[in-house]
């Protein structure tokens, strides 16, 4: 009998990591079939979730090349440990009167490629340590500048000190990173209070299964929609030549 073989797309609920979700999913196939994700979500985001089953995790490199798009809510005038509002508070600083329009213009002005530096925590790695593992054990570490393309980025509304915002980005962006550069531009801070991711590459959140639907698939149910998949992956193949 074939291994299993294809993709599940879910929406990952808020506090759970996306390591939890692929264990859970995991349960769903026989002992040693591979099942892993292209891209990770912090604990306090919701969204698409791509995970691969059996030999598809071999795809994993180039699905992670993919753009995304995200939507949420920044919150200025605040600065955490973690780059979003579950961590340690650093720093508050007033916010200064903003319109819907100067936070549009501030948005706009940062389309293209940007220069941030990675989260302190962050799955990056130093010296072969993911930096969250530095942050944990309370151990400084030099973070490079990493640049980041950002396609398009949109403020959808404004009610100090909360932006809603939608932002369509490259491969690598952290969200929380843009949060705090958009901060220091705006001559506060900020950090993400709210992030969904709703597209990777060809693939949207309107496709995705919820996390319980998901783990509730009978084994035929399983079946079908990995078989399904598979074209839909490999006409996102087609789209996205191998480097």
């Amino acid at each position: 009998m074939s291994l299993p073989a294809g993709m599940l797309l879910v929406d990952k609920p808020r506090d759970w990591t996306s390591h939890d979700v692929a264990a859970v999913l995991r349960k769903l196939f026989a002992r040693g079939v591979k099942v892993g994700h292209t891209g990770t979500l912090d604990p306090l985001a919701t969204g698409l979730l791509v995970v691969l089953v059996g030999p598809c995790t071999r795809l994993q490199a180039r699905l992670q090349g993919f753009d995304k798009v995200y939507s949420g809510t920044i919150r200025l005038g605040v600065k955490t440990d973690t780059g979003d509002v579950t961590g340690k508070v650093q720093a508050v600083f007033p916010v200064p009167p903003l319109s819907l329009a100067d936070l549009t213009r501030a948005l706009a002005a940062l389309e293209g490629e940007v220069s941030a530096p990675a989260p302190a925590y962050s799955a990056v790695k130093h010296r072969g340590k993911a930096l969250y593992a530095y942050a944990r054990a309370g151990i400084p570490v030099p973070v490079k500048p990493r640049t980041c393309v950002i396609r398009s980025w949109k403020a959808l509304a404004w009610e100090s000190p909360e932006l809603t915002h939608r932002l369509s980005c490259g491969s690598g962006t952290y969200v929380r990173s843009l949060a705090e550069v958009l901060g220091e531009k705006l001559g506060c801070v900020g950090a993400v209070s709210s992030l969904r991711r709703e597209k990777v590459g060809p693939f949207d959140i309107a496709q995705a299964l919820s996390l319980d639907a998901a783990r509730a698939l009978s084994p035929q149910a399983v079946r079908r929609v990995l078989s399904a998949s598979l074209s839909v992956l490999d006409h996102a193949l087609k789209e996205t030549p191998a480097r």
